[in-house]
């Protein structure tokens, strides 16, 4: 990194849920038991029917991409030796979608439709990143 210190994060209610489960590498999603929604991101109230009868489930972490962008400017300091960096769009295989970056690749050479996989990235003891690899990839 560039030395700029990882600001300290304060998540609350299904955030932090959210955050705890990334540490025990596992990406975190719900489902509804009176509707079968498929939720994301973790939420108190049923998006679709208002129910509060919501359970959580863990995703495998596989899916495709749906879209995706290289960014060419940091946005965020901690960031700036990262340029260029590819934001991916990620279609889960349980039916929900969520951003991460995909790191160490050329950006030409991502697509839509190519199939990843999540990782796990541990910032420091108090902050786990989720980030996408190609299936099959090492991190």
């Amino acid at each position: 990194m560039t030395g700029t210190a990882v600001p300290p994060i304060t998540p609350r209610g299904e955030e932090a849920r959210y955050y705890e489960r990334l540490r025990a590498h596992e990406v975190t999603y719900q489902g509804c038991a009176d509707c079968d929604s498929v939720i994301f991101p973790l939420r108190t109230v049923c998006p679709g029917c208002g129910s509060e009868s919501l359970e959580d489930r863990v995703s495998s972490g596989r899916g495709s991409i749906h879209s995706f962008t290289t960014q060419h400017r940091a946005g965020h300091p901690l960031l700036a030796d990262r340029v260029p960096y590819t934001l991916v769009l990620v279609d889960l295989d349980e039916g929900f979608r969520v951003m991460a970056d995909l790191p160490g690749v050329d950006p030409e050479s991502v697509a839509v439709g190519q199939s990843v996989e999540a990782w796990f990235d541990d910032i420091d003891e108090r902050l786990t990143v989720l980030r996408f690899r190609r299936a099959g990839e090492d991190s």
